[in-house]
This record gives C-alpha cells, structure tokens and sequence, in this order.
C-alpha cells in the first residue's frame, strides 16, 4: 500500500530507514464469519476499519507500550494488512491472542499488533484468507455528510477481504492526517464512518481533490498503482 500524501504527524522516519529496504510487517485482522449468519459487506468493512483506528488510538500502541515497537517497526516499512476468516472454535481461539475486538451492526473483527510477515501465530496462520465473500441485503443508507466516509473505487473490484484491508488503509491514512484534538474528537465519537462505492462519475473528483488516497502495491488482486480509497474525512475537506 502506499499514499499520495501523509502529514507531518506520519510515523515514517525517512531520515533513516526505506520503506521498502525496512523489515516488512503484517497487521493481522480476523473477521468472524460464521457460515449461518454471515455479516454484510459494508458492516464487515466498516468494522475492520474501525479496527485499524482501535489499535491506532490504543495506548499500548505508543511510547512504552507493548505494542508500540511492532506499530513502530509495521508502520515504518509497508503498511501491509491481511484479513483471515475464522468461525466457531477459530473464532473463540483467536480470542484469547492479544488484541482488540471491535463490533459493529453484527460485524466482529479482531485487530493484532503487527507480525513479521512469516512470523504469524500458530493461531492464526491457518486461518483462510479465502471466503469472505460477502454481500448487502440492501443498499447501504446515504453517509452522514458530517462523519468521514471512505470511498471506493467503483472501477476496481474486490473481494471482501481485500476491500476491507483496503478500507483500514484509508481510515489509517486519514487517521495520520489529523491533528491531536481531531483524533480525540473522532475516537470519541467511537470512530464512527462510511464506507460506500464512489459514485462513477465523482470518484476522479474526490482522487484530485487533495484528500488521502490509497494506491495499492499491487501485491494482491489488482494492478500496482490503482487508486482503491478515498479518505473523506471532513476535518480534511477544508485543507
């Protein structure tokens, strides 16, 4: 994954390490799908953004933490996620590994400090990345204009999986992109977003007007370089 723009808050220390030369990290996220009751697509993206910004905010994430030296090692290389699936004893498995676990409308996904990319944990590493298809029963409402939405590009297809690591990107870029007394506003409103499919004709607009963007590294699923996100948030809008 790699942006158009970061602001100076960002944790790159490009003084000293390349992003691409650094020790490459994972952020590991597990979306629970159980096979009777599956979530819908935007919650399952939604929450698994929301679980970026979770383990963002969270203190053990910063200065001495016991997470803050893996977030610090993940975020100075590729900001790479994977989404894994797990149901039933997976899921409960899973639980038990240090992490948070954020629910939305029926989503669940659980977020982990990042790992070496072959350094997963045995709990994990046998989790599929594969069958998280999912769906919306209905169309999704018309976003708050007044909460932060990360739009899709409608020209580029997904699965769920891919879409929702491509989603915690957009909601991380934003997340670097704010001030002290935004992110405190924004995790007090318990991180509340959109994720909606940009409408066709709009999306080069949004891409062009100065707002994060998420260009794929083109490890999975789609061409390097391809714009999958914007990050609409709108602290922002008025930069």
């Amino acid at each position: 994954m790699s942006s158009e723009s970061h602001g100076t808050d960002s944790p790159f220390r490009h003084e000293s390490t390349d992003r691409d030369e650094a020790r490459q990290f994972v952020l590991p996220l597990v979306a629970r799908i159980e096979k009777t009751a599956p979530p819908a697509r935007t919650d399952a993206l939604e929450t698994a953004a929301r679980a970026v910004l979770a383990i963002l905010a969270d203190e053990r994430s910063h200065g001495d933490g016991e997470w803050a030296r893996a977030m610090r090692d993940w975020q100075d290389a590729r900001i790479r996620k994977v989404v894994r699936r797990a149901r039933g004893a997976e899921w409960r498995r899973a639980g038990a590994l240090p992490g948070i676990t954020v629910t939305g409308a029926a989503a669940e996904v659980r977020v982990y400090p990042p790992v070496p990319l072959d350094g997963w944990p045995k709990e994990l590493v046998k989790l599929q990345v594969s069958g998280t298809e999912l769906d919306d029963p209905l169309p999704p409402a018309d976003p708050d204009p007044l909460r932060p939405v990360l739009w899709l590009n409608p020209d580029v297809e997904m699965s769920a999986g891919k879409a929702m690591a491509q989603a915690g990107h957009g909601a991380q870029l934003a997340w670097w992109e704010l001030g002290g007394a935004e992110r405190k506003a924004w995790e007090a409103d318990g991180f509340a977003l959109a994720v909606r499919t940009a409408p066709r004709e709009r999306f080069a607009a949004l891409v062009a007007a100065g707002l994060p963007v998420v260009r794929d590294a083109g490890f999975t699923e789609i061409p390097a370089g391809s714009a999958t996100v914007v990050a609409d948030h709108p602290a922002l809008r008025t930069r």
